[in-house]
């Protein structure tokens, strides 16, 4: 995800002499990257100090060990951005000298510049700040705020862990479809094409909802309203998801503590 970002950064107009990578384990292909852009690559923590904006890309297991050594490059004017799962803004502040927090939770769709993420805001945030981190997240597609940190656990059932459920929707419409009698092959690009255009269709017709463009393609009596009767039955799909999203969301509470 760090990567994903980091790819979207290098469009802004942000000067890439302002960037710097801390990684000690760096794949070769992000150092050609950054060589490429001239983006230094694990300077000095001293060159560093005081950071403007320091983005936590890390898992959140390997904060404890690196919360030391970050602590030599922040102040309390530093704005810290950290997609870590589970670590809080109280988790944070306790661990490195920083008031102005912001949480966010990307998702995978970031990689091609469509991820959607959702975030939060300490009170310390100022309105710069907020607008810089604005900027740096809609560099890899689109960003809602939510006005409690606690909300952060819904986004990740909904969106962080979603695409998870679109690709298993894709998977099961292939089954499905071998089991009506297609070949594996043309069933799996079937099912992968049809979310893919009707993604497409939602994001170029915004104005039009998704309960009316499940309108328009169903005509009465026909094959797709046959088979929404499945879905929309009172122990269908709709039953299915919300337990899902409520399960994931009961996990992201457990992992933040």
């Amino acid at each position: 995800m760090g990567g994903a970002m980091l790819e979207g950064w290098l469009k802004l107009d942000l000067g890439t002499s302002r960037i710097a990578v801390l990684d000690p384990y760096i794949s070769r292909q992000m150092v050609a990257i950054c060589s490429a852009r001239g983006v230094r690559v694990n300077p000095p923590v001293t060159d560093l100090y005081p950071a403007e904006t320091l983005v936590l890309a890390i898992k959140p297991q390997s904060f404890e060990t690196v919360a030391p050594g970050l602590a030599d490059i922040v102040d309390a004017r530093t704005l810290l951005m950290s997609i870590m799962a589970g670590k809080t803004i109280a988790d944070i502040a306790a661990r490195l000298p920083v008031k102005a927090i912001v949480r966010a939770m990307p998702n995978t769709p970031a990689s091609v510049g469509r991820g959607i993420t959702g975030a939060a805001a300490s009170a310390a945030v100022s309105p710069e700040q907020r607008a810089m981190a604005s900027a740096l997240l809609q560099a890899i597609g689109s960003i809602e705020w939510v006005d409690r940190e606690e909300l952060i656990n819904a986004v990740t059932a909904v969106s962080g862990s979603g695409p998870a459920y679109v690709f298993y929707l894709v998977e099961c419409m292939a089954a499905a479809g071998v089991a009506a009698g297609l070949p594996e092959d043309i069933a799996m690009r079937l099912a992968r094409a049809t979310v893919e255009g009707s993604g497409e269709l939602l994001f170029c017709d915004s104005r039009t909802s998704a309960q009316q463009l499940r309108v328009n393609v169903t005509s009465p009596g026909g094959t797709t309203a046959a088979a929404l009767e499945v879905l929309m039955a009172d122990d269908g799909l709709a039953l299915l998801i919300e337990r899902a999203i409520l399960a994931a969301k009961r996990r992201a509470e457990e992992l933040a503590g």
